[in-house]
Formats: structure tokens, sequence, C-alpha cells
């Protein structure tokens, strides 16, 4: 080769010390790896927090529903015991009707008399309490007067009872049907 080659001939570069900008690039590579497993990561989680979401509504829909089961359930079959203890009561009626000609006029009187001893204890014990408010103060919340009348008692006490009244649990089922009597003019 001769000189002339040699001189057009361009040394070979030197490779340049990297600069802060491409530093910082290459740290950037590095770190973009952990950028994409954080966000992978939160994704993961994202999508673990939505399932036990959908977990806790389903939950929260199955507790609901299966109350609601139990409410309908137990209104269903609220008066079970009550209706079991009126069947005694039916079938001592029944039993009456099935006498026949036979029987007298004083045994059958017996035999409803016991029926109503029946009838009365089954309502005791269901907490129905009889409402006859013959000559106690009219109160318009346990009576529904129908009449005035005149008469030698005090004002506003109930003179008759047409119709007694019940009440379950001290809420009233049915008023008594009364007359009161008239203030003296």
């Amino acid at each position: 080769m001769s000189e002339t080659e040699n001189v057009n001939q361009t040394p070979p570069a030197e490779v340049p010390a990297p600069s802060e900008a491409a530093q910082e690039g290459v740290q950037a590579e590095t770190a973009s790896p952990n950028l994409e497993d954080l966000l992978r990561l939160a994704e993961q989680k994202a999508q673990e927090n939505h399932e036990a979401w959908l977990r806790a509504m389903a939950e929260a829909e199955n507790t609901r529903r299966r109350a609601a089961e139990e409410i309908e359930k137990a209104r269903r079959f609220a008066l079970d015991r009550f209706v079991t203890e009126l069947l005694s009561v039916k079938d001592s009626l029944e039993a009456a009707l099935a006498v026949g000609e036979g029987a007298t006029l004083e045994s059958l009187k017996s035999g409803v008399e016991l029926t109503l001893k029946q009838l009365i204890s089954v309502l005791e014990k269901n907490n129905v309490k009889e409402i006859n408010p013959l000559g106690e103060r009219f109160d318009p919340n346990l009576h529904q007067a129908i009449a005035m009348v005149p008469g030698e008692g005090e004002p506003n006490t109930v003179a008759s009872v047409l119709q007694k009244g019940y009440l379950l649990h001290d809420r009233v089922l049915r008023p008594a049907l009364v007359t009161v009597c008239q203030a003296k003019a």
C-alpha cells in the first residue's frame, strides 16, 4: 500500500464514552422489565380483588335469599302450633254432630260447653285474650261504640257488650262492640 492510500483511509474511530443520556436509556431499559413486572402484579392484584368482590357480592346475595326463604317459611308455618291445637276442638264438634237423635239436649249442651272450654284453652295458650268491658270506662282503643243509650250508670261507661273483642299479645284483633251510657242531661 502506498502512503496516499494510507492517508485517505481514516484511522479507526474511537468509541466515544457513553453520554449521560445514553446511560439513562440503558437504565430505563433495565428498569422497564421492573415496570412491566409491577404492572403485571398490579393487574393480578386487581383481578384477585375483583374476584374477591364478586365472591362477597354472591355471598351477600345468597345470605339475602336464605333470609327471605326463612322469613317465608316462618310466615307459612307460624300458625302450625295454633292450628294443631284447634284440631281437637274441630274433632269435638264433629263428635257432637255424630251423636245423632239419641242424644238429649242436656248431653249436647254439656258437649258444647266442653268444646268451648277446649277452644278457650287453645286461645289462652296462644296469647289471645278476651275483651269483655261491661261496666268499664269506654276506651276507643279497645272498644267500638255503636250507640249511646240513656242509663243509670256513670257517663261514658260500657252499658252492654254486643260482641266481645280480642287481643293478641296486647294488639287488638277485634274491638269489642259496645253501647255506652249517655251523660244525663
